[in-house]
């Protein structure tokens, strides 16, 4: 992959996360509406096959998306209970993300162990 193909993606990641934030100051439903489309895993599974043509390599990557996805909920339970409790936001933040680490660890292991991903 060229740099210039490396600079590419960067800016079209980070413009997704500018749009998003700027979207959501005037509706966080539709900001959340962009973070939630599967752009990025789209643009990677595009990348992957460009790379490799190997459909096989992209079908485990779609896999293992689908057994990482719901562990990744866990933050977005956490953070909003906690804020409406009264946490702080850097506190609850760092206990959403903790929870989101323990439930990533705990869907690895299940990935691996129930269908043979690595």
């Amino acid at each position: 992959m060229s740099m210039t193909q490396l600079i590419g993606k960067g800016l079209l990641a980070g413009s997704i996360v500018v749009a998003a934030s700027e979207i959501a100051k005037r509706s966080a439903l539709f900001g959340a509406l962009v973070v939630s489309l599967p752009l990025t895993s789209i643009l990677a599974m595009m990348a992957l096959y460009q790379d490799t043509r190997d459909a096989e390599l992209v079908a485990d990557f779609a896999e293992s998306i689908v057994w990482l996805v719901i562990p990744s909920l866990a933050l977005f339970v956490v953070l909003p209970v906690l804020l409406r409790r009264g946490w702080g936001f850097e506190v609850a933040l760092l206990a959403g993300i903790l929870a989101t680490i323990t439930a990533y660890a705990v869907g690895v292991w299940s990935a691996q162990s129930i269908s043979g991903l690595d």
